[in-house]
């Protein structure tokens, strides 16, 4: 693995507050949707998802690689892992993994055929760059899938955080992109947006938890997580 290049868009100081974050958080974080709203998330995903067979697969900013595992089990040509946090990437066993910023892929164009990414789109700095940096990477007709949390979520004071394997809180950078700029930014980059899809309170995101039912009663139907489909 190569040394990942900080994203100069990001800023110094939140690219390395984000990867000391996720640096962190990897000794707690198994490679499996261990929450609710990631279950759910990954529910829509694994809808939505394309066909992986026989194609060169990209799981960007892969984390522990919740998202490889289940990848390589059906069928692809090879899965791809890339992150920007060492300590994440050293939970992978399968696969090639590539420590990089995902603003700056150090790959050739037109080498994947499918990019999947979970949940990270909101440690993008610019937009457009992110969406024209997975452009390039796709060969002609290659498929992109990729969740948010909703802006919705944001309006209401919902934050990305984590607690560690210390029982302390860790709030995440993470910048809010609104609908309408997705799809503004999808189409500068040439994709043709194919699904736009949410996971909302008490429908799609309907699991039991503590204090879920006043959860669900006071938000039904508020989004928590946008899920794109689009394809090159």
């Amino acid at each position: 693995m190569s040394a990942p290049q900080e994203s100069p868009l990001g800023g110094r100081a939140e690219f390395r507050a984000t990867v000391a974050a996720y640096d962190r958080w990897a000794r707690a974080y198994p490679p499996v949707s261990h929450n609710p709203l990631m279950r759910a998330e990954a529910a829509l995903m694994r809808h939505f998802l394309p066909s992986v067979r026989g194609r060169r697969v990209l799981d960007l900013a892969c984390g522990s690689g919740r998202y490889a595992s289940w990848l390589s089990q059906e069928g692809p040509a090879h899965v791809t892992s890339l992150d920007s946090s060492a300590v994440m990437l050293n939970q992978i066993a399968a696969g090639a993994r590539i420590l990089a910023d995902m603003m700056s892929l150090p790959l050739a164009a037109s080498c994947m055929d499918l990019v999947i990414c979970g949940l990270a789109v909101g440690h993008a700095p610019d937009l457009d760059r992110w969406h024209r940096e997975i452009a390039r990477v796709l060969a002609p007709g290659g498929d992109l899938l990729y969740s948010d949390f909703h802006p919705d979520a944001a309006r209401i004071g919902l934050k990305r955080t984590f607690e560690d394997e210390n029982g302390r809180t860790t709030v995440v950078p993470h910048r809010v992109h609104a609908a309408q700029a997705h799809k503004r930014s999808l189409a500068a980059a040439g994709f043709k947006i194919e699904t736009l899809a949410e996971a909302r309170l008490g429908i799609e995101l309907c699991e039991e938890f503590p204090g879920s039912d006043l959860l669900y009663r006071r938000w039904r139907g508020l989004p928590l997580v946008l899920v794109v489909r689009a394809r090159k």
